[in-house]
């Protein structure tokens, strides 16, 4: 016991006491925070983008050959592919779970009676849901695009391809 009082009387004397290391520690856990908060931030908002267009993508692919069922096996008669794909696009763009998103359908017919479709899916990145500049730093952020395609006989109730 006596020789930690001595010891710690000698630190006093030259100015080394246990405080005085505080002294130089004190604002570490600050600095730290100012550093890796933003670091943090910005993963956090890369993850919630990334998941969110997986999302997106996995009801547009649900929503896009649901719709493509309904729409284009039993067509109006007479109906244009441009007709019936204009149904599936304004069906797909009143749908809530894609609200925020771009959609677009393109359908043509070949020779054989089939119908193709293809739709398209441009997802913007955001900032938890709130809009994001198209430009950072002069660096113009990319649109991200999903593309599905599907083939049906218009003709034949059930017919897919």
């Amino acid at each position: 016991m006596g020789s930690l009082s001595a010891c710690a009387g000698r630190l006093r004397r030259i100015g080394l006491s246990r405080s005085s290391a505080d002294r130089h520690e004190r604002g570490q856990m600050t600095v730290e925070l100012a550093v890796t908060l933003p670091v943090a931030i910005v993963l956090a908002v890369i993850a919630f983008n990334a998941l969110s267009y997986m999302g997106s993508c996995a009801l547009f692919d649900r929503a896009f050959h649901q719709e493509v069922r309904v729409q284009a096996i039993s067509p109006v008669r007479g109906a244009a592919s441009e007709g019936t794909a204009q149904a599936v696009r304004d069906r797909l763009r009143s749908s809530p779970q894609l609200e925020g998103c771009e959609v677009d359908v393109e359908a043509s017919r070949d020779q054989a009676g089939l119908m193709a479709f293809e739709g398209r899916l441009g997802y913007r990145p955001t900032l938890f849901g709130l809009g994001l500049a198209d430009e950072v730093f002069g660096v113009r952020l990319p649109r991200l695009e999903h593309r599905c395609a599907f083939t049906v006989d218009a003709y034949r109730p059930g017919g897919l391809l």
